[in-house]
């Protein structure tokens, strides 16, 4: 049976309104009952502003329990997520935008106010942000507003508060909804198959690639985790992202979210999630632990070691996902590590369904996923752009990346995205990023390499660089070539060549 994702996480702050739903980075606790008293209240608000079925939001909050409510909100009153990133460089920023033409941004006040004041902007500029004037994000294109926090300067006059009292007492949001549409002698409407969030992902700065998430397939994605990495009333989950927050809310568990390191002993958190880069900084894990799981990147064996190393009396899980596909399988770090061909990422999850396309790539399909990408076909299956095969025992293994992305703190990094711009920059020939693995760590150095043109200005090309790249995307090391290696009738660049170039030169 199908289910949807916002009724799921009401129904049961409705059954245990008393329990912690949310511990913030800072300690403070939020109730099931009044995490659903916000999602309600929030819900109703916008729903009276005219916030209509299928109309984009641009989301502009930082993580906190307000920014759970007002996600689940938005959703609960047919909105649809937009997840485009204010800090983006502007020009990439404008073509997410444009493809995804949302009718309305929320945001902090105090995001209002920083990018609605030159001075401000200029200092946030300074440190590598970014940001546009949320107040118009797009010019020729209509926003409402909505806002979250105390008023301040630069909050357009007519912005909807959504903090404060005042949601509708009573009932969940699919039962009120059901009653009113009784009231007026109208059908229930199916609300699985509506777009819950377009996360960006992909594609260059022309031609921009979102995915499409309903309802539907982020409630599946959400219980296949929670069947394998089973969670209930009395566990905390310590993450910093939905994908494992809400299927803690979703069980009746707290969601921790991370902010000062020993948090995590003096919460007695039962299930964590980091990515491998991180597990070396984890420090000392309590006893309570019972799950670690690892993910958003590769897990190499020294990490997989450090890991089991520090949580001896807990299950270490790898978990193997996409953003079109969250998830696809889980392997625990014991039998990667007794895998010595290839990665071994695990069995498919339940209701996940895999195939081997004839060049090799692996090619997923299942309830959890996503609709499509914005503006295109919707999938019956998706490509991963990994190689792999299936053993004997019906486990992935993992055999290489047949894309281009960088993987860097669990940031995933495109290449094709920044290389146009920066290779048109005043006294830059050619331009490439690359990513270089550590074998301790798992995680990856991006490099940006090179090729001087007249006027080369190496000092120059780095000051402008903030402008052009992502502030999680930026290079940690320059590296000018005389040429790049390529291959090919077409003399393409040979992305594995270079990458041994920048190794020999690290």
């Amino acid at each position: 049976m199908q289910i949807d994702l916002v009724a799921e996480v009401l129904a049961t702050c409705a059954r245990t309104p008393r329990g912690t739903a949310i511990v913030d980075p800072r300690g403070a606790e939020l109730s099931f009952g009044d995490l659903r008293e916000r999602v309600l209240r929030i819900r109703d608000r916008l729903s009276a502003a005219g916030l209509s079925r299928g109309d984009g939001v641009l989301y502009a909050v930082r993580p906190s329990p307000e920014a759970v409510a007002i996600a689940l909100g938005v959703v609960a009153a047919g909105g649809v997520l937009v997840l485009a990133d204010p800090g983006l460089a502007p020009g990439v920023l404008e073509s997410r935008l444009r493809l995804a033409r949302p009718r309305w941004v929320v945001a902090e006040s105090a995001l209002y106010a920083l990018t609605a004041m030159p001075p401000l902007r200029a200092l946030a500029r300074r440190r590598g942000v970014l940001l546009p004037d949320l107040r118009d994000p797009l010019p020729g294109l209509a926003f409402r507003h909505a806002y979250t926090g105390r008023w301040a300067p630069g909050v357009p006059r007519d912005a909807v508060r959504l903090s404060g009292t005042g949601a509708r007492p009573g009932g969940t949001v699919v039962e009120l909804d059901r009653a009113a549409r009784r009231a007026n002698g109208e059908g229930e409407p199916d609300v699985l198959d509506d777009p819950a969030a377009v996360i960006f992902t992909s594609g260059t700065t022309a031609h921009p690639r979102a995915v499409v998430h309903t309802r539907g397939s982020l409630a599946a994605g959400l219980e296949m985790f929670r069947d394998r990495f089973p969670v209930g009333p009395g566990d905390v989950v310590h993450s910093d992202g939905l994908m494992l927050g809400l299927p803690a809310l979703t069980g009746g568990a707290t969601w921790s979210m991370p902010g000062k390191p020993e948090a995590i002993s003096q919460r007695d958190v039962t299930h964590l999630f980091c990515v491998p880069v991180d597990v070396t900084r984890l420090g000392p894990l309590p006893r309570s632990l019972r799950h670690l799981l690892l993910g958003s990147a590769p897990a190499p064996p020294a990490v997989l070691r450090a890991a089991l190393a520090a949580a001896p009396g807990a299950e270490v899980l790898s978990v193997y996902a996409m953003t079109e596909a969250l998830p696809i399988a889980l392997a625990t770090a014991q039998e990667k590590l007794d895998h010595l061909e290839g990665d071994l990422l695990g069995a498919p999850l339940p209701g996940v369904g895999v195939r081997v396309a004839g060049d090799g790539e692996l090619l997923v399909s299942g309830p959890h996923l996503a609709r499509g990408y914005l503006g295109e076909p919707p999938f019956t299956e998706v490509a991963t752009g990994d190689l792999a095969r299936l053993d004997s025992g019906g486990r992935l293994v993992l055999l290489g990346r047949k894309k281009d992305m960088i993987l860097r703190a669990g940031y995933n990094i495109y290449p094709s995205l920044y290389e146009p711009g920066i290779a048109a920059l005043p006294g830059v020939a050619d331009a490439a990023l690359v990513g270089l693995t550590d074998p301790e760590s798992g995680d990856e150095e991006v490099v940006l390499a090179l090729v001087p043109g007249d006027g080369f200005q190496e000092k120059e090309v780095r000051l402008r660089l903030p402008e052009l790249v992502d502030a999680g995307a930026l290079p940690q090391r320059v590296e000018v070539l005389a040429e790049f290696p390529r291959s090919g009738r077409a003399r393409k660049l040979d992305r594995a060549a270079l990458r041994a170039v920048l190794t020999r030169r690290r």
